[in-house]
């Protein structure tokens, strides 16, 4: 067999092995089509859904609102200041520690006020002296006037005297007392139950009067200030309860409407809303919440919010009627939550009509629907 006849012997195995390793993998590949079982549109213009593409209309008791958000802060809260000048001797309280009312915090060096009590003390024990001095020569001289030994201008001359004496030792007494006072400020005292939240200054540091030592804050009540339109603000109430979501997790709480500011804020017309929270281990301070505030309930026909498509120039839904997907062009209605999700009021359909879900997406109008759970009971012999 010559060289020329061997490669072309060669060349004709290659292709026939081509062909067979093709024709196989075609096999494969559809074999595997037609085991899926997933939502999808055919040549023929049918779709395939299974039971979770679907959802039911329903007619519920709706809790209609409005969204706020905000940041949340303690409603009682207070910063522990310095109240007179000196070294800071002693702050063992940090960040994160609980105190309660009355605890003592710092201490600030009491050795100059201490001593300016003794001197007040001192100075009033010696006005004292002098009071008693002057009441003594009065009574002398009253009893010698009476007996016709002094004048009576002598007899002045000594109630000034000891009416002198007496304001001097009150005077004295109230330099004490501020003396006292100066030596009780020394002492920096919690004024109220909660947290540590900042420690502003540090032992062996010289403070001045009304420099800032600790921020103390009561988590038991928080409070969110929400800003509403004036078109919403009108139908907020005292009383009325909000489902706030908290920041970067799943967790929800419940806040109720304390108080509503009676004025408008100057330029943007905006009402500021308070609202109250009770404590929960996952609240602070400075956290951000948003959700929902119940105004008012109505009974409506409501469907998932994301199954409100937007992508035409109408809002519509895309139902299913004698086993056809139709679009029914809808006008937004009133948004609220039912089993934690959001949901949407429609006139345009009624109660029991079956709607496509967001995870089905956008379908043709007119599209023949197989329902997966349909075709599981046509395959049971």
């Amino acid at each position: 067999m010559t060289l020329t006849k061997k490669r072309v012997l060669i060349a004709t195995l290659f292709l026939l092995m081509v062909g067979l390793g093709l024709g196989y993998a075609k096999g494969w590949l559809g074999a595997k089509k037609s085991d899926l079982k997933v939502a999808k549109t055919s040549a023929n213009n049918t779709i395939e859904l299974s039971q979770t593409d679907v959802v039911t209309a329903q007619k519920i008791s709706l809790t209609q609102g409005i969204s706020i958000s905000g940041t949340l802060k303690a409603t009682r809260s207070a910063m522990v200041k310095a109240r007179v000048a000196g070294e800071l001797m002693a702050l063992d309280v940090r960040e994160g520690d609980a105190v309660v009312a009355g605890q003592i915090l710092a201490r600030v060096d009491a050795t100059e006020y201490a001593a300016r009590q003794r001197q007040a003390q001192q100075q009033a024990e010696a006005a004292r002296a002098q009071v008693e001095v002057a009441q003594r020569q009065f009574d002398n001289n009253n009893a010698l006037v009476n007996q016709g030994f002094i004048s009576k201008t002598a007899l002045d001359t000594s109630i000034a005297n000891l009416n002198g004496s007496k304001a001097t030792y009150q005077a004295a007494l109230s330099a004490y007392d501020a003396a006292s006072k100066a030596v009780e400020d020394c002492t920096l005292k919690a004024p109220l139950s909660g947290l540590i939240s900042q420690r502003l200054a540090q032992p062996g540091e010289r403070v001045s009067p009304e420099a800032r030592i600790v921020e103390i804050v009561d988590l038991s009540q928080l409070e969110l200030e929400a800003t509403l339109s004036t078109a919403d603000a009108v139908t907020v109430k005292v009383g009325q309860t909000a489902k706030l979501f908290i920041e970067n997790t799943d967790q929800n709480v419940t806040a109720k409407v304390l108080r509503i500011n009676p004025n408008a804020q100057t330029g943007s017309r905006s009402v500021l809303v308070y609202l109250g929270l009770s404590a929960h281990p996952l609240l602070r301070q400075g956290i951000f919440v948003q959700g929902n505030l119940g105004t008012q309930k109505i009974q409506a026909v409501v469907v998932p919010l994301e199954s409100v498509r937007t992508d035409k120039t109408s809002p519509y839904v895309q139902t299913i009627q004698n086993g056809k997907v139709v679009h029914v062009t809808v006008a937004s209605g009133p948004r609220g939550e039912a089993d934690g999700k959001a949901v949407m009021a429609l006139r345009e359909l009624s109660e029991g009509t079956d709607v496509l879900a967001p995870s089905a997406g956008a379908v043709r109008d007119g599209t023949l629907v197989i329902q997966t759970a349909a075709l599981q009971k046509a395959e049971k012999p």
